[in-house]
């Protein structure tokens, strides 16, 4: 595993200055670990945006059905999808101008890391806001 996918900067940009985190694969089922997160998010201060083909609203927020759909600006886009997927999302963070991406636990696509990174995004994969401020005590 390489540690540059969690480094630690990226990580605490993400968790302490950024404030809107679209979801993607957010639904409403709350047995969905997506949930389980957002959730945490909302708990932490964060403004959470459902991102799912239907559009649900989730713990209150409005959901949109693609990431450019969203009327307003997102911080970081929570990436709950499979890894061979998770990549065109980490594409669209980039085309609308999200500060980070963040690939939940088991999630890694090594090309879209170099891909958004080189295009000046933080970037994270194959950990959890939960684990990430569990570590910090």
């Amino acid at each position: 595993m390489s540690t540059s996918w969690q480094d630690p900067k990226a990580v605490s940009l993400m968790l302490d200055d950024c404030e809107t985190w679209a979801v993607v694969g957010l639904s409403g089922d709350p047995g969905k670990t997506a949930y389980e997160i957002a959730q945490l998010l909302q708990s932490r201060g964060k403004r959470i945006v459902p991102i799912h083909p239907s559009a649900p609203t989730v713990l209150g927020e409005q959901g949109y059905a693609t990431l450019a759909d969203v009327p307003f600006p997102v911080d970081v886009v929570d990436v709950f999808r499979r890894s061979e997927s998770a990549g065109e999302f980490a594409d669209q963070a980039v085309a609308i101008g999200a500060r980070g991406v963040w690939f939940q636990l088991g999630v890694v696509d090594e090309d879209a890391f170099s891909r958004t990174t080189e295009a000046g995004l933080a970037m994270v994969m194959d950990t959890c806001p939960a684990i990430e401020w569990r570590r910090r005590g």
